[in-house]
């Protein structure tokens, strides 16, 4: 087995796959050298001498400059290397588009078409708060409604999306809030949904009724707290009403192309980048070419692999809705007075991520290699097929619930460190190595960690499989968990 991965010829770095001990000889990769102290797995060592000052080159760009004099074999990690990423910038659109792409292949899973056309897979129940002051009684009425119906039966899950938000807000924030949770009801994943008020709150049911414009009113329900009498008794009838209207929903075959995947990551290690985020590019590159749709988010985690995101825009119009995406988002770190390279994690640091521009690079790969067709901002829904970026924090929870808010009807999320979390659409945890995958099964969904030694094609083809298996209702394990969140980003004051 390989001891060292370089990740593209211009590489003056490689990955450690294993261990790495000091004074140990290795010879890889047109080099020969001794490891100068020990390299945890997953961390970077020098394969050239690279100057004080010079570029630190990983995936083929620079990840940052090296703050000592590094000869091969040194241990290059946080102690001698730092990014070089500061505020906005200005950048020219040179288009590069290589996409890969497979043959038509004619697959389909079993979702549920809806009466708008779209179509989910799950037929899940939600239990949609306008305000986090009726959450607990939500939680009640959710109790005792399962309690009458073991095992559901009709719906696969029901979900309270719980939020402490809905009033005290202004401008922006108001608005963010009541957008997601407009997206949450028409999600076609939902094949019934209680909105549930308070009745005093800023985000008051009849004007969010409004707002909410054409539905099923066969599967969306509207109750208001301080105008009933009993409020559990009112929702229990109005979610047997919803049990009622969704008894002959059946699963359908489909084509994948009626499939929206969000691409995110947490908890990334130095695997990430060689693992589970090359097979969910490959695998976006694959549901593309059979018409289907990605999402790409995590606009921080962009910084320092923006322009590689610039030149696969489709057009020029793409691309200045990308430059505008970037900037942006540095200008609300740069508002808060707040560094844009605040990044990585100690978590991503412990496992071998040195820069914020060595975490985007990895991060991006997320994306495959198609061309970018469109931009949404928080809160917007997909409305064209392919590979779009979505205006979002890296935050797990927020970003996650943003992509499922978009019309994903599931999150590929890869960790290198592990997490439980899952949004409140299926969200199949991928790993990038097989240590996590064997440690956490019961968090873990499927392992990456296989492609240190097996071909691309191989383990896409068993992904593939599986993500047919999840599309079609095998339950992922934030499912099996009962683990269903949702996270709502905010950024103005709280009255």
């Amino acid at each position: 087995m390989r001891t060292l991965m370089k990740m593209n010829g211009r590489d003056n770095v490689a990955v450690a796959l294993r261990p790495l001990q000091s004074d140990e000889t290795l010879e890889e990769h047109g080099v020969k050298l001794t490891v100068a102290a020990d390299v945890p797995q997953g961390h970077k060592i020098a394969l050239a001498p690279v100057a004080e000052g010079e570029t630190v080159v990983k995936y083929g760009y620079p990840i940052g400059y090296a703050t000592d004099t590094l000869a091969p074999g040194d241990w290059v990690h946080t102690h001698n290397i730092r990014t070089t990423l500061a505020g906005e910038e200005q950048y020219e659109y040179v288009p590069e588009l290589h996409p890969v792409k497979y043959p038509p292949c004619h697959l389909t899973f079993d979702g549920y078409r809806r009466k708008n056309g779209k179509v989910g897979i799950r037929n899940d129940l939600f239990i949609v708060p306008t305000v986090g002051c009726v959450n607990g009684i939500a939680e009640q009425m959710l109790s005792e409604f399962k309690a009458g119906h073991p095992g559901l039966g009709t719906f696969d899950n029901i979900t309270v999306l719980k939020h402490p938000y809905g009033c005290s807000q202004l401008g922006d924030d108001h608005k963010m809030t009541r957008s997601i949770l407009l997206d949450a009801v028409h999600h076609p994943n939902a094949g019934g949904v209680l909105v549930f008020g308070l009745g005093c709150e800023n985000n008051i049911v009849s004007e969010f009724k409004t707002l909410l414009g054409d539905y099923d009113e066969t599967r969306v329900k509207f109750l208001v707290a301080q105008e009933v009498g009993n409020e559990v008794e009112a929702g229990l009838a109005l979610l047997e009403e919803l049990y009622v209207a969704a008894q002959d929903d059946r699963r359908e075959p489909v084509p994948l192309s009626e499939l929206n995947v969000g691409l995110k990551c947490g908890g990334s290690d130095g695997f990430s980048g060689i693992t589970a985020n090359p097979l969910l590019g490959a695998f976006s590159d694959f549901l593309i070419s059979q018409g289907g749709s990605s999402v790409l988010t995590e606009v921080p985690e962009m910084f320092g692999a923006e322009k590689m995101l610039m030149a696969r825009a489709e057009n020029r119009e793409v691309f200045d809705k990308i430059v505008s995406l970037i900037n942006n988002f540095k200008q609300y770190f740069l508002s808060y007075g707040e560094p844009v390279y605040e990044n990585p994690s100690p978590g991503n640091k412990a496992g071998g991520i040195s820069t914020l521009e060595d975490k985007s690079l990895g991060c991006t790969q997320k994306a495959g290699t198609s061309a970018v067709v469109d931009v949404l901002q928080y809160g917007e829904k997909l409305t064209r097929k392919g590979l779009s970026l979505l205006q979002a924090p890296g935050n797990d929870l927020v970003a996650a619930s943003a992509l499922a808010a978009a019309d994903c009807q599931l999150v590929l999320f890869t960790t290198g460190r592990g997490t439980p979390f899952g949004s409140f659409v299926p969200t199949v945890k991928v790993a990038t190595n097989n240590d996590l995958f064997n440690k956490k099964g019961h968090w873990m969904d499927f392992n990456a960690g296989p492609l240190l030694d097996t071909p691309m094609e191989e383990v896409l083809e068993r992904f593939i499989q599986y993500l047919i298996e999840v599309a079609s209702g095998r339950k992922t394990r934030n499912e099996e968990n009962e683990v269903r969140e949702l996270a709502i980003f905010k950024t103005g004051v709280t009255l």
